[in-house]
């Protein structure tokens, strides 16, 4: 059985973690891992007008209330949105540091095959500072051509609607209308990997290292 005790999500801004492996976070915590999230960038430019700069850093942190991650494992950058690829060096210098001081087992980082500039940084120099451990890549398919589904993590219902209930912490993207803040959508997604594997719900995974 893999069960994870020290996990680090990397997310490259706020909203990805908990879109890629909300449900993930959530089972593994219930199952006794402590859960600690990184975000690179608060995507200030990305909101409604008016919105204060630092919205979507607030919702972040209500979002992860209900995943259930302690405030205090938690990391929030506010490198530039879509700017990630400029911050190279800085975004593997705080990841080196994070190695050191949340000592991880397991990184949940976007997949390879993710194809937002920033996401593509933030796996890449995943692989840099931590490729001494088991790195899992998550899904955003909104951002794939193609996907490799190496693994997948099985949820409960209460799982998916703990996920949900945290995007919906992300009042300024529904008021975007961003097509994948809708429950159908990620109902649909889990129930087609839960499929894959003959279960009712799931995530998949891309196995980018493993160490067991």
């Amino acid at each position: 059985m893999f069960s994870p005790k020290r996990v680090l999500v990397l997310a490259p801004h706020t909203d990805d973690a908990e879109l890629g492996c909300g449900g993930t976070m959530a089972r593994w915590i219930d199952e006794g891992a402590e859960m600690f999230t990184a975000v690179f960038s608060i995507a200030e430019t990305s909101l409604p007008p008016g919105s204060p700069r630092d919205r979507l850093k607030s919702e972040c942190n209500e979002a992860l209330d209900q995943i259930g991650v302690p405030t205090e494992n938690r990391f929030i950058y506010n490198y530039p949105v879509r700017e990630l690829g400029y911050h190279r060096q800085e975004v593997l210098e705080h990841m080196v540091g994070l190695s050191s001081e949340v000592r991880p087992d397991v990184i949940l980082t976007p997949s390879g095959a993710d194809l937002h500039q920033d996401h593509n940084v933030v796996f890449q120099e995943s692989l840099r500072a931590f490729r001494h451990l088991t790195i899992m890549g998550y899904e955003l398919p909104w951002n794939h051509i193609t996907f490799s589904t190496h693994a997948f993590v099985v949820l409960s219902e209460d799982h998916l609607l703990r996920k949900w209930k945290a995007l919906m912490k992300y009042d300024s993207q529904i008021e975007l209308q961003r097509p994948y803040f809708r429950y159908e959508a990620i109902e649909a997604m889990a129930r087609v990997r839960g499929m894959q594997v003959r279960s009712v719900y799931a995530e998949a995974y891309e196995m980018i290292r493993i160490r067991l």
